[in-house]
């Protein structure tokens, strides 16, 4: 995720720029730069770190031009670093990008067998070459930009200026957003509202596959096939602070509305149904390496050790490959045993979880070959392993993480396929049935979310209550556990996850009237054992808050709420379990009137031991 802006009209555009770009660096923080016309040529002013050091390179910097570009980056592709934040320029074209491109690797072989030099590791300089060769060879701005977006394959919101063409600005969009913002002779585009609500509430929301050309006189909104689209725009009232959460009350909320995004740009381009086939960038071993390793260990903390809870259990059913997920504060202090046939998976939003980071370095001790699973290019923790896998979730401003867990479990479910294919554990037509269940996640995650009024209202109802237990069995016990962490977090409610199994031994003692229960019940190997949970705490008076992905009127019957999710096969179940269990905390939290995003003595990052 990252944030671009631009501007034409009479305000110095460097001011518009860099106060939009302030506002939009909750998208990224890795890297930012600019793009202002000066003559008849665009100067480009770019740096590593965030916007306040951008604007000690810009101090005493003088323009001419009227027209300028933004960029904020969240890293995807490349170090986090000069060399690789945008703006990006080949020939006459400068270009910001917010997005992923799938097929710029085809793409950049291809234009350096033409003579194309790049610059950087980034996907984003194709978009820069291919508009300057369609310049070259002749066509005009307008079609050189349609023709360039035909090749991608991908997502993008991309922002373009071009040398000589001093009075033009032109924006388009696939699967990123890109707003354009009318005022009084002047013309915004930009990423998210925040960005410009300052100067304008007047928007036009364009849609994928929609290209802005904007000039002094006005604008022309036209689709790839040339088609003119007619629209009309949207007044928000929205304030500044409101708009930077995207109309939501809090960052946590926004975060858990994210996720099906999340996950789509997470599988983007590591999936190929059509051969049935998982492929990583840059996977850091061979396949005879791959064939060696004999146990996987993940290790984790908190959110992320649930995350490792699940994989485990991918791993061993898809992979057929020994796993346990371990806690990484515990792990750094046991005799390990092991050597090079043991990867040490290490999973961490940050990277720069120390109980994490010290893990990893404890496994290398003993040989251990180490994979990270990261959401920051360039963090600690990708410098320690010998690969990462990148979760690509996008900057998470709330402490609570919800959409890095989700975008985890992604990078998780993939490996273990990978994995499969690569040990010969899974056939092409079975990857290729799990690869169309993935595709289909996001739709299935995205009905759960548009139930967010039930959620408040099943919140309301419960908030007063000081304990919760919360049941799983198999893959859905650790489900129990982020959802009973959920709660803790951000409401200060004590909250427990238990396996099924375990109540007997010791839970069943608290259970009253009191003590509400939510029992995850997927239909799946676990579920009979789970009604026998519902059974017990009910004779026991207690309440129970039941979660099933298919009709039960018996079930339906005996307890005080159901929450119904998509169904799904079993092993994916966790994709859907937990976003009622996350709304649920939020809700919780919120009537409580606590501080949701950045709740009591927690921080985003636990970078001390």
């Amino acid at each position: 995720m990252c944030g671009i802006i631009g501007y034409l009209g009479p305000r110095p555009p460097l001011e518009v720029l860099l106060e939009g770009l302030k506002r939009l660096e909750y998208r990224g923080y890795d890297s930012a730069g600019i793009g202002v016309f000066h003559g008849q040529e665009v100067v480009i002013k770019r740096c590593e770190g965030k916007i306040r050091t951008l604007e000690k390179l810009l101090e005493g910097m003088r323009v001419s031009g009227k027209v300028g570009i933004g960029h904020t980056r969240w890293a995807t592709h490349g170090e986090p670093n000069e060399r690789n934040a945008h703006p990006h320029k080949s020939g006459r074209v400068s270009v910001v990008h917010n997005g992923i491109i799938e097929n710029y690797l085809s793409l950049k072989e291809e234009l350096k067998g033409r003579g194309r030099v790049f610059h950087s590791d980034t996907d984003s300089e194709v978009i820069a070459h291919l508009i300057d060769e369609g310049l070259k060879n002749g066509l005009e701005v307008e079609e050189a930009v349609r023709r360039a977006l035909e090749r991608l394959q991908g997502s993008y919101a991309i922002l373009v200026l071009v040398d000589g063409l001093t009075d033009l600005l032109i924006g388009a969009r696939k699967e990123s957003p890109l707003l354009l913002g009318l005022g009084e002779g002047e013309y915004f585009l930009c990423s998210d509202a925040p960005a410009i609500i300052q100067w304008t509430r007047d928007f036009i929301f364009l849609e994928d596959e929609e290209i802005a050309v904007i000039r002094p006189e006005g604008f022309r909104i036209f689709d790839l096939k040339g088609r003119n689209k007619e629209k009309r725009a949207i007044r928000v009232d929205w304030s500044p602070t409101m708009a930077e959460k995207g109309g939501y009350k809090h960052f946590m909320l926004k975060e858990i509305h994210e996720q099906p995004h999340v996950l789509i740009d997470t599988l983007r381009g590591r999936i190929n149904e059509e051969e049935g086939r998982v492929r990583f960038e840059d996977f850091p071993f061979s396949d005879e390496e791959l064939e060696r390793f004999q146990r996987v260990v993940l290790v984790a903390c908190g959110t992320s050790w649930h995350a490792g809870l699940i994989g485990e259990r991918w791993l061993e059913s898809l992979a057929g490959i020994e796993a346990k997920a371990e806690i990484g504060s515990e792990f750094r202090f046991r005799d390990l045993l092991g050597d090079e046939r043991t990867l040490l998976i290490a999973i961490s939003q940050s990277g720069e979880t120390a109980d994490t980071l010290q893990a990893v370095r404890e496994g290398k001790k003993k040989g251990f070959r180490t994979l990270g699973i990261c959401n920051v290019l360039g963090s600690s923790l990708t410098r320690e392993v010998e690969g990462t896998l990148f979760t690509r979730a996008g900057p998470e401003i709330s402490v609570a993480s919800t959409k890095a867990f989700l975008a985890q479990l992604g990078v998780l479910f993939l490996l273990a396929l990978y994995l499969g294919q690569k040990r010969r554990r899974l056939t092409e037509e079975r990857v290729r049935s799990f690869i169309f269940e993935l595709r289909r996640l996001p739709h299935l995650m995205e009905e759960v979310l548009r139930k967010d009024g039930f959620f408040q209202e099943l919140a309301k109802d419960y908030y007063n209550y000081t304990n919760f237990l919360y049941l799983g069995r198999g893959i859905s016990y650790p489900v129990a556990l982020e959802g009973a962490l959920k709660l803790k977090e951000i409401s200060y409610v004590h909250a427990e996850g238990y396996p099924g199994g375990e109540m007997k031994h010791g839970p069943i003692a608290l259970i009253d009237e009191k003590m509400p229960s939510v029992v995850i019940a997927p239909r799946d190997h676990t579920y009979e054992k789970m009604l026998g949970n519902i059974k017990e705490i009910k004779s026991r008076k207690g309440k129970v808050i039941a979660l099933l992905n298919q009709e039960d009127p018996q079930v339906q019957s005996q307890v005080d709420v159901t929450i119904r999710v998509p169904f799904t096969s079993w092993l994916l179940s966790p994709f859907v379990t937990v976003l009622p269990l996350q709304l649920f905390a939020y809700y919780v939290a919120d009537f409580k009137g606590t501080d949701v995003d950045q709740p009591r003595n927690l921080a985003k990052s636990v970078t001390v031991e």
